[in-house]
């Protein structure tokens, strides 16, 4: 008998909390701190570090399993890739969704609780807490009603600021100071996440439109998707080039250039296949090299 078949309600938190995807959390996270270190030459409070990401697990679950709860009639209507689709947990195990709204509840009160004693504490600094609030708010907002952005024609947007732009400055506020420079820093990382976000909607298009979701891939067509992710890859390049050797510095940008192949990969290819794969390999690859450039030169 499988772990499914024994223990459903673990499996099913332990699947929806989507675990590569806190793994990617975990990583911006990283490149935020690992900026904050290298703009602001100082000893990493290790501490703070801790708490900062001890309370930051609980809000992003709190976020998927709220993300799961309103989509378990979009999951069971899409076919799912690796990237998209939902953990389809409970259709395999049939188990009450309402699991995952508690689940989201105790999760979203331990995150924001936690932060709130850090900071009382001193661990958790004023402009952190506030963007874990915001992360939260925001992340919850995505999916479920009343607001339900996802549904109102502006979930990629919602995202991209989410993942792209509060997640790696919550890491800089942590142990640094969020300044216009390291704001301008993650900007093409943000727009690579909303590259990132056209491909994984794509293949849920017909089920999102059966439920309401009026996501880009939905309202628009193929044509005009494509053009989509090719302006933002180009804004993300000039951008890039824009604030090389000023907002980031050279070593940055030359590791950065390795998301370049998947990032054309995944024009080529959105909207003639079903996975987005090239398009989330990009987001990571960028994630993953901007993070080891920064600590490079953050422990240079």
């Amino acid at each position: 008998m499988s772990v499914t078949d024994r223990l459903p309600r673990l499996w099913t938190l332990w699947s929806a909390a989507r675990p590569s995807q806190i793994a990617l959390i975990g990583l911006v996270y990283a490149l935020g701190i690992g900026m904050a270190r290298a703009l602001t030459p100082a000893a990493v409070p290790w501490t703070h570090v801790a708490v900062g990401g001890a309370v930051l697990v609980p809000v992003a679950l709190s976020v998927h399993y709220a993300n799961e709860f309103a989509d378990v009639e979009t999951d069971r209507m899409t076919e799912r890739t690796p990237f998209s689709g939902g953990s389809g947990a409970l259709e395999r195990t049939g188990v009450s969704r309402g699991l995952l709204a508690r689940a989201s509840g105790a999760a979203l009160a331990a995150g924001v609780s936690g932060g709130v004693v850090g900071w009382l504490a001193g661990l958790v600094s004023t402009t952190a807490l506030a963007l874990l609030t915001g992360i939260a708010g925001l992340g919850l907002a995505y999916s479920l009603p009343p607001v339900a952005l996802v549904r109102r024609g502006v979930g990629e947007l919602t995202n991209a600021v989410l993942g792209g732009t509060l997640l790696p400055l919550y890491g800089v506020a942590v142990v640094g100071r969020v300044s216009p420079a390291t704001v301008l820093a993650v900007l093409p990382f943000t727009v690579l996440v909303g590259c990132n976000l056209l491909a994984t909607h794509w293949p849920d298009r017909e089920a999102d439109a059966a439920v309401g979701k009026r996501t880009l891939a939905v309202r628009w067509s193929p044509r005009r998707l494509r053009g989509a992710y090719w302006t933002l890859a180009a804004v993300a390049v000039l951008v890039t080039v824009g604030l090389a050797g000023r907002v980031l510095p050279v070593t940055v940008v030359t590791t950065q250039t390795l998301a370049l192949p998947p990032l054309l990969w995944g024009g080529i290819v959105l909207t003639r296949q079903r996975s987005p794969f090239p398009a989330v390999a990009a987001m990571v690859v960028h994630a993953g090299a901007s993070t080891a450039a920064w600590w490079w030169l953050a422990l240079g």
